[in-house]
């Protein structure tokens, strides 16, 4: 998978929760499970995460109907807790998280290099699927 040298993309989202609440519900594997899927076809039946600068992490995706899966994972760069995290995936493309304290509400904004598989705009629709699946679980929870 190649990808493209220029463009960047972002997704981002407020959430209706406390940055620590936020924090928690994004970096732990049990609640990633619940929460990272693009749609209700999807699921993360196994996530792992050790979070922390030369870290990896992995989160298993698969349709529910078993039709296709594969694992999204990669190894962290930086992670500064309540604040930044920034990664780079297996085939080199670097995702930048930050995650805004607005009180009881949280801004996360995700900035990533997309691979030059699929048009860009299906990536970010992609991503900000994801995005919304944890709003939805985090003000849910």
């Amino acid at each position: 998978m190649e990808t493209s040298n220029s463009t960047k993309v972002t997704v981002e989202i407020v959430v209706q929760a406390p940055l620590s609440k936020v924090w928690s519900y994004w970096t732990e594997p049990d609640h990633i499970t619940k929460w990272y899927q693009p749609s209700e076809d999807w699921h993360a039946p196994r996530a792992e995460n050790d979070l922390r600068a030369g870290g990896e992490f992995l989160t298993r995706m698969e349709a529910k109907d078993g039709s296709m899966g594969f694992d999204y994972s990669g190894i962290y760069d930086e992670v500064k807790p309540y604040e930044t995290i920034g990664y780079t995936l297996g085939d080199g493309r670097k995702v930048d998280i930050t995650f805004v304290d607005q009180g009881e509400a949280t801004k996360v904004v995700e900035i990533f290099d997309p691979e030059s598989m699929n048009p860009v705009e299906f990536q970010q629709a992609g991503w900000q699927a994801i995005l919304n699946s944890f709003k939805r679980y985090t003000e849910a929870v």
